[in-house]
């Protein structure tokens, strides 16, 4: 399996076909925390913080992240302390190997390291 810390994000054209859902399944395994939403076209994860500012700062630096890769994330902060960030490549409809590189990515930032598995 590829090692999705090491990875840049790659323009996704229309006609690509997003991942299957036995393959999101297995790359999930490598990003602790995210899950995939019901109908396999997003993966998400809620990260939570002692306090407004950290939130806030997790968001910048997340954001930064994502600007760099070219490929951007929904990202909601709610109840002063609560960060949900949903993963979707939207031209294709479904989840590319960039919405797994990304949450791999903000795994780094939040401290997670990838699974032995990846």
């Amino acid at each position: 399996m590829s090692d999705f810390i090491t990875k840049k994000c790659v323009p996704c054209e229309g006609g690509t076909k997003p991942l299957p859902r036995a393959k999101v399944e297995e790359y999930l395994a490598v990003v602790p925390g995210w899950r995939a939403g019901t109908d396999f076209k997003k993966i998400e994860r809620e990260f939570v913080f002692k306090d407004f500012v950290s939130a806030v700062g997790f968001f910048n630096k997340l954001a930064t992240l994502a600007e760099s890769e070219g490929h951007h994330p929904d990202l909601t902060l709610y109840s002063w302390n609560h960060l949900k960030v949903e993963l979707s490549t939207h031209s294709i409809g479904g989840l590319s190997d960039n919405d797994f590189i990304v949450a791999a990515k903000a795994n780094q930032l939040w401290g997670v390291q990838p699974s032995a598995k990846a």
